[in-house]
C-alpha cells in the first residue's frame, strides 16, 4: 500500500486568522466591559485600601482624621468637665484641698471662659486657648489626684472607710473623676490638640485606632473625637492596660501608665477594704 505524498508547502492549520486590517474585530458586550472594571476596581481595593476611589471625582479618599475638616462639637468635652466638677463637688471637705469648692471654682472659671470664646466648634489654632484648655485639665487632675492621695493614706492608716456604702461611693467619684480627666489629657494631647486635628498639623498619631489600622473597614468620614477618648480612657481604667486603641509616643505609653497604676491602687485598696467592712 502506497502512501499519500505529503504537501511540504502547506502552512499549519490556524485556529483563527485576525481580520484584516481596516474590518472590525468581535464586538464586545458593554456589560462585559463594565463587570470587568468592576472586578479590576475590587482588586485594586484589596490590594491598597487606602486607594479608593469616590464616586463623583475618581480620585484618592483621604480619611477624614489625615486632612482638615469641620471641627469638633464644644459641648462633648464641656459636658464631661462639669460632671468632673460635680463629682469633686461631692467629695467630702477632708478629701478636698483647702476647700471643697477651691478648686471646682477655679475649673469652672477656666471652662466658662473656654466656652464663651469657642462656643460651638474647635475649629481655629490658638495658643491661648490652648494653654486655658490644658490649664484646666492640670486643675482638675490635681483636684483628683490631691483627693486620690489622702483616700489612699487613709485607708492605709485606718482613717478612712468606717462604713462600706460611703467608702465605695467615695472610691466610686475619684474613679469615674480619673476616667474623665484622662480622657480630656488624651484628648486635648493626641496630635497636638483638636484644633491640630482639626487643621491636619500632624499626621503622625500618639494614638493608634481601629479606624486607622484598618482603613479597608472603617468609614472614611470618620476622625477620633472626645468620645473615642473616653473610650480609650474607660478601657485602660478597666483592664489596667491598653485594649483596641494603642500608644504609639513613649508620652502616651507613660500617661496610659499612670492612669492604669492609678486605678488599680484605688480600686485594690477601696474593694479590699469594703469587703473586709462586709465581713
Amino acid at each position: 500500500m502506497e502512501n499519500d505524498p505529503v504537501d511540504t508547502d502547506a502552512s499549519p492549520p490556524m485556529a483563527s486568522d485576525p481580520p484584516p486590517v481596516g474590518e472590525v474585530g468581535p464586538e464586545v458586550h458593554p456589560g462585559a466591559l463594565d463587570e470587568l472594571r468592576e472586578h479590576l476596581a475590587k482588586l485594586e481595593h484589596l490590594l491598597d485600601p487606602q486607594r479608593r476611589l469616590t464616586a463623583s471625582t475618581g480620585q484618592p479618599l483621604v480619611p477624614a482624621w489625615r486632612r482638615v475638616t469641620t471641627g469638633e462639637a464644644r459641648w462633648p468635652v464641656s459636658v464631661a468637665m462639669v460632671a468632673a466638677i460635680g463629682l469633686q463637688v461631692a467629695l467630702p471637705d477632708r478629701l478636698n484641698l483647702s476647700s471643697r469648692f477651691l478648686l471646682p471654682a477655679i475649673e469652672a472659671v477656666l471652662l466658662v471662659v473656654l466656652v464663651a470664646v469657642n462656643p460651638r466648634r474647635i475649629d481655629r489654632a490658638s495658643r491661648p486657648l490652648r494653654l486655658l484648655g490644658l490649664a484646666l485639665i492640670a486643675v482638675a487632675s490635681l483636684a483628683n489626684a490631691y483627693s486620690a492621695a489622702r483616700l489612699v493614706i487613709g485607708l492605709v492608716n485606718g482613717t478612712e472607710g468606717e462604713a462600706a456604702g460611703p467608702l465605695l461611693s467615695t472610691g466610686a467619684a475619684i474613679y469615674v473623676t480619673n476616667i474623665l480627666v484622662f480622657a480630656l489629657w488624651y484628648w486635648e494631647l493626641d496630635r497636638g490638640g483638636p484644633a491640630a486635628r482639626t487643621l491636619a498639623v500632624r499626621t503622625d498619631p500618639d494614638f493608634l485606632f481601629p479606624q486607622m489600622a484598618t482603613p479597608h473597614i472603617a468609614d472614611p468620614q470618620w476622625e477620633p473625637g472626645f468620645a473615642d477618648y473616653l473610650y480609650v480612657s474607660f478601657t485602660n481604667a478597666t483592664a489596667f492596660s491598653p485594649t483596641d486603641t494603642m500608644p504609639l509616643t513613649r508620652w502616651a505609653k507613660m500617661i496610659m501608665l499612670l492612669q492604669s497604676a492609678i486605678s488599680l491602687i484605688t480600686v485594690a485598696l477601696v474593694v479590699a477594704r469594703a469587703v473586709n467592712i462586709l465581713k
